[in-house]
């Protein structure tokens, strides 16, 4: 069974983006800028786009807080390291 999110890049081709991949129905990858994920996000729809606007805003809100506790724990693991 996969995650319901993943992390992507693709530093060859996109390095100053990052990808979140959300592998559950509706299917679909959010593209952004590296430095700062909250803006010029843009939607890849793997699967069709769904009608129901409060379900596309959770959906996003979900990958975004996956995002923040994936670099929440990046940092911890880099302080660990330090000490």
């Amino acid at each position: 069974m996969l995650p319901k999110f993943l992390l992507a890049d693709n530093s060859l081709q996109t390095p100053e983006s990052i990808f979140v991949v959300h592998n559950e129905n509706p299917r679909f990858i959010v593209e952004s800028d590296i430095d700062d994920f909250w803006s010029n996000q843009k939607i890849h729809w793997i699967d069709a786009e769904p009608d129901n606007e409060e379900m596309v805003a959770q959906l996003i809100e979900e990958a975004e807080e996956f995002l923040e506790l994936e670099f929440e724990q990046e940092f911890d693991e880099d302080d660990d390291e330090e000490e």
